[in-house]
């Protein structure tokens, strides 16, 4: 899948071997970038200010929070979003009580696949927000599933609790799901309606998509929350490739 390297993130911790592991598995998904330090990192937000911060809370002088605090200060910078890296202890007693702006908190130590996991959300939702801003017509967004896939567009649409229709193209067939605030309320694909519609559709490597913000459901015929609807999904595909079935989810909707 090609990188998405629209989206600029900056990696902040004082330990280089985690900071180099975390450029490292980050570098696929979007443009990193590495400060050693709090001080080291507000001097470059200022300078050029990123689309998202992955911050350690203890590092000397200047800790993760204090560089938070400092950002909100700065009109220029407040609206960045954070991803939190700190000990189970740090979380709950000095970071879990900020709120606004914050995406994630990660408890230390972490798996480096789960982390990025978890941040790799967050890209994609900045940058569907991205494409929407660009967008010629208004409210509509398109790409190809070779930049995002269904999957990463329909965490995106959750997390961004968007209401829209989602259309995918790939071949001579055509989906439409319909979101509302993020949930996906209602699918369409020729005779698949509802979640089975939803299954026949995560399996497409590649296609076009087009988002119209313009648009909401007219009924309602799923009844999972998004997340609830793709964990089934991979479950029931899983399940076809265990058993040998080509067909794996159509076998198990019939």
């Amino acid at each position: 899948m090609t990188p998405i390297k629209d989206v600029k993130v900056l990696v902040v911790d004082d330990n280089a071997l985690i900071l180099d592991l975390l450029m490292k598995g980050l570098s696929p998904h979007c443009e990193v970038l590495a400060a050693a330090d709090g001080a080291d990192a507000l001097l470059k937000i200022v300078d050029d200010p990123p689309d998202l911060i992955l911050c350690d809370y203890r590092m000397p002088g200047l800790d993760g929070r204090q560089l938070y605090e400092k950002l909100r200060a700065r009109q220029q910078t407040r609206q960045i979003p954070f991803i939190f890296l700190g000990s189970r202890t740090d979380v709950e007693e000095k970071l879990r009580p900020i709120v606004e702006g914050v995406e994630e908190f990660v408890i230390k130590p972490f798996f480096l696949k789960d982390l990025v996991r978890r941040t790799k959300k967050v890209i994609d939702r900045l940058h569907l927000e991205k494409m929407q801003n660009r967008a010629v017509r208004p409210g509509v967004i398109q790409g190809r599933l070779e930049e995002m896939s269904i999957l990463d567009l329909m965490q995106s649409l959750e997390m961004g609790q968007k209401s829209c229709r989602l259309t995918i193209r790939h071949s001579d067939e055509t989906c439409e799901l319909f979101f509302s605030a993020g949930q996906c309320a209602d699918a369409r694909l020729g005779s698949f309606e509802g979640e089975a519609a939803v299954f026949q559709v995560v399996r497409w490597p590649a296609g076009d998509f087009e988002i119209d913000f313009n648009s909401a459901p007219a009924r309602t015929t799923i009844s999972r929350t998004t997340t609830g609807l793709l964990m089934e999904a991979l479950r029931l595909m899983d399940e076809g490739q265990r058993d040998g079935t080509p067909e794996g989810v159509e076998a198990a909707e019939s």
